[in-house]
């Protein structure tokens, strides 16, 4: 006889969330190891004595976490997702006929909070991974990766000049006492950006810009509708923290930077930080490391070793790490020379030797136009005067001059490290260690973009994602130092059974 299943609604139900989620189930075992009470006194300052009661904070903080851990962005599907999932109610304690609170007051609650508390949970599983002996924390991988924000190309606005800013106001002021016109604000109601860049950094991009213009294989440049932008002319009406930037092989696009330093011993993030597109990777490496050290000397951590790519070579940054002690594992990179053809340098008197044997000794310090300490050498107006070579070194000058950064002497101890058997595989502990680690944010842990406005907003997300990833990675770890001692508890019984069994033997046979 065919079966046939009748679904009959009960008015009461019965239900034991507890009994229906497995033992080895990864949020029962997250429930049981992570707790986050402490979240509920930092999170006090932020609510009033009275009015409607507000969503629970650690509530709030899980479902973050769980939106990352399931690689989902948005919340409104993550509401939805959760309300489907046996494992992920249990988690966040919520019955399963109760209902989830509404995607609109988790956007919100993000707002509310500041970076700190998200810091705060950030450095608490980082804690958790030290205790459980998964980071060494002596050697340090750092590097960062474009994340596309919030904003499209078409929200950008052309920077005014503030001195015609200035001429307007003070025109309106005269006719009609008015500070500020509507006129002076955007479509999105916020504040119009001035032109802040230096004067040779303008002139720079204008011919950049001319040459564009003028090549026959331009990139749309001579298209009625083509635009040349750039973060000196240009900003995002929509997001005006999000910076224009582009990696080789990939579309222009708003994007933020998302620094992340990585322990090499285990993979566990140890720091991450949003920052602004349009800088260098090198003018972010001092904060990342004093932020970096100070959580593993929170941690009864040191920091001995920074490997890094070329991105971050800087005369200035070597000298940083030197003077905390720390070895830095950075390639040289750019148009730094150790040698000068035909003028040798003798590093402890500090100067220069021509061909014909006349010294170029040090005068001065000076800086480029970025601001880099320069140094300058140069030889005596008698020396080059009388020189049979002047013609042809030094033609239109009265003597030859040599300008070199001020940290050379750090640029060559970086340059033989880098050429050293350890810095080549010190290259290679950097690849497998940090980029592996991007791959997975962006592909699994929700970081392809950044779904919030803002460098704050952008940076909470990230220290979410990195949580969630150093929670999974938390989880998943046997200590291998419990399994050593098993086995060889293991080896040694092994051992005294075989020794008993052939004296036992060798006495039955006598």
């Amino acid at each position: 006889m065919q079966g046939r299943k009748v679904l009959e609604d009960e008015k009461a139900l019965l239900f034991s969330l507890s009994a229906h989620v497995p033992e080895h189930n990864f949020y029962r075992r997250l429930k049981q190891q992570l707790n986050l009470d402490f979240l509920y006194e930092l999170t006090q300052p932020y609510y009033g004595r009275c009015g409607q009661q507000s969503i629970d904070p650690v509530v709030f903080f899980k479902l973050c976490l769980v939106g990352y851990l399931e690689n989902i962005v948005s919340d409104r599907q993550l509401i939805e997702h959760c309300s489907l999932r046996l494992d992920l109610l249990y988690f966040l304690d919520y019955q399963i006929d109760e209902p989830l609170p509404w995607h609109s007051t988790v956007s919100r609650t993000r707002q509310l909070y500041p970076e700190k508390l998200f810091e705060l949970l950030f450095d608490r599983v980082f804690r958790l991974c030290v205790e459980k002996g998964m980071v060494a924390g002596h050697r340090q991988a750092i590097d960062s990766a474009p994340i596309k924000a919030n904003a499209s190309m078409d929200s950008l606005l052309l920077k005014q000049s503030p001195e015609s800013v200035k001429k307007h106001l003070t025109k309106v002021i005269l006719e009609n006492e008015a500070v500020v016109k509507k006129s002076n604000q955007n479509k999105e109601g916020k504040p119009e950006q001035f032109l802040s860049a230096p004067e040779y950094q303008l002139r720079k991009l204008e011919k950049h810009q001319d040459q564009l213009k003028a090549s026959p294989k331009g990139l749309g440049g001579k298209h009625e509708k083509a635009r040349l932008v750039s973060n000196k002319t240009h900003y995002s009406s929509t997001d005006p923290d999000a910076r224009i930037s582009v990696k080789p092989g990939k579309a222009r696009q708003l994007n933020y930077y998302c620094s992340l330093a990585v322990d090499t011993a285990k993979g566990v993030i140890s720091h991450v930080q949003a920052d602004l597109a349009d800088g260098r990777d090198s003018q972010y490496l001092p904060a990342i490391t004093l932020r970096l050290q100070r959580r593993l000397l929170d941690n009864e951590l040191r920091l001995k070793e920074l490997l890094a790519d070329g991105g971050y070579s800087n005369g200035s940054n070597y000298a940083f790490l030197e003077q905390r002690k720390i070895t830095g594992w950075i390639p040289v990179f750019g148009q730094y020379k150790s040698e000068i053809e035909g003028f040798p340098y003798d590093q402890q008197a500090d100067y220069f030797t021509c061909p014909t044997g006349k010294i170029l000794a040090f005068k001065t310090y000076d800086t480029n136009a970025e601001g880099g300490l320069l140094k300058i050498y140069r030889a005596t107006y008698q020396d080059c005067k009388h020189c049979p070579l002047k013609s042809s070194c030094v033609p239109k000058s009265q003597c030859r001059q040599i300008t070199r950064t001020a940290y050379d002497s750090e640029y060559r101890r970086a340059l033989e490290r880098q050429q050293s058997r350890k810095g080549k595989r010190m290259k290679r502990v950097r690849q497998s260690t940090v980029e592996p680690v991007f791959g997975s944010l962006i592909h699994y842990y929700g970081l392809r973009k950044i779904g919030v406005r803002g460098k704050a907003g952008a940076h909470k997300v990230m220290l979410l994602a990195t949580t969630a990833f150093n929670l999974k990675k938390y989880l998943k770890f046997k200590p291998v130092k419990a399994i050593s001692q098993a086995l060889a508890l293991q080896k040694n019984q092994e051992s005294a059974f075989s020794s008993y069994s052939f004296a036992f033997t060798k006495l039955f046979f006598h």
